[in-house]
């Protein structure tokens, strides 16, 4: 590990004014600290912003939840509000990584961390998102876990996290301090880049940003699952993995919400999806249906060709799960 400053933020415009020039955040330094251990990432500096207020969970006045950024995985999977009206978030939060890692892991942190493509990790292999202009070995590499969805011909490489699939899938935003201190909120999804040309851009945050929390949404009514798919039972990235909320009122789907996680340079939420399956009765076909029209532009790429077939058959299965009282 190269030499590096580090400095206690003591307030967030002193955070955002070290980070727009040049520092990086540190919290938990669950995946920053690898990263760089590796020289994988290598900052001049580091702000500890652990001792800041946000570490605060708190129900909004219309009944949805603000999740401070400092917040850790462990107790927002175990928080009781959590569990009972949020449950595919616990779900997915304690499908990742382990006990220890979540006792440390920020939510902040957790929608920032970085892909573990392993040529990214290895700094004699090509990697576009790690140094841009140098290629993707992943092309035609080892690409067992890669992307079939919004790549580029720069990068294949996937989103890690579980937690940001179920937040996805339920509507969530993020609020962001710029360094001029203003407050924006954002929706989840415009919070990240697909590669494109640029795979090293990977969010839309601009110097000095500071996620300070993510908000719920109320809860809403109808089932909700996450389910994983992975080669181990713990401890193991998703080859695929989808977070769902799905209503039946009077036989027919009321509402739906799905987000793909292991498929995507970012949590992958596909409208047209849930439009397919919205006002019609469940059924085996009518999820084979929807199952195509996710898999419409997947592209495989050899070594992960098998996600496509795995992924229809999850999502199906996943439906099938949160409809198995009116599925025809």
């Amino acid at each position: 590990m190269r030499a590096f400053d580090y400095s206690r933020a003591t307030s967030a415009s002193d955070a955002s004014e070290k980070a727009a020039g040049g520092a990086v955040f540190i919290a938990g330094g669950t995946n920053l600290l690898d990263l760089m251990k590796l020289e994988v990432m290598a900052p001049e500096a580091l702000v500890d912003i652990t001792r800041l207020a946000l570490d605060e969970l708190a129900e909004t006045e219309g009944g949805g939840l603000r999740i401070g950024a400092l917040v850790t995985n462990s107790d927002l999977a175990n928080d009781p509000r959590v569990r009972r009206d949020w449950p595919v978030l616990s779900r997915a939060l304690l499908a990742g990584a382990s006990g220890q890692l979540r006792n440390k892991a920020t939510t902040g942190g957790n929608l920032l961390q970085r892909t573990r493509c392993l040529y990214f990790y290895d700094r004699d292999m090509a990697c576009n998102k790690r140094a841009p202009g140098t290629g993707c070995a992943a092309m035609e590499g080892v690409n067992r876990m890669m992307a079939i969805l919004g790549a580029s011909e720069k990068c294949i490489a996937t989103h890690p996290s579980d937690m940001a699939v179920a937040l996805m899938a339920l509507g969530a935003e993020v609020e962001i301090r710029a360094k001029s201190g203003e407050t924006r909120v954002v929706a989840l999804d415009d919070l990240y880049r697909l590669p494109g040309d640029r795979p090293d851009q990977e969010t839309t945050l601009a110097p000095g940003d500071l996620i300070t929390a993510v908000l719920l949404p109320p809860p809403v009514a109808g089932r909700q699952t996450y389910r994983k798919v992975r080669d181990r039972a713990s401890y193991a990235f998703a080859l695929v993995s989808v977070a769902g909320i799905v209503a039946v009122t009077e036989g027919r789907i009321a509402r739906a919400d799905l987000a793909f996680g292991g498929l995507a340079p970012k949590p992958w939420r596909a409208a047209e999806v849930e439009e397919t399956l919205v006002g019609q009765a469940p059924s085996r076909a009518l999820f084979e249906t929807a199952a195509d029209v996710l898999l419409a532009e997947a592209q495989g790429h050899g070594g992960n060709d098998f996600k496509i077939p795995l992924t229809r058959r999850t999502l199906v299965s996943v439906l099938e799960e949160l409809t198995k009282e009116d599925a025809a």
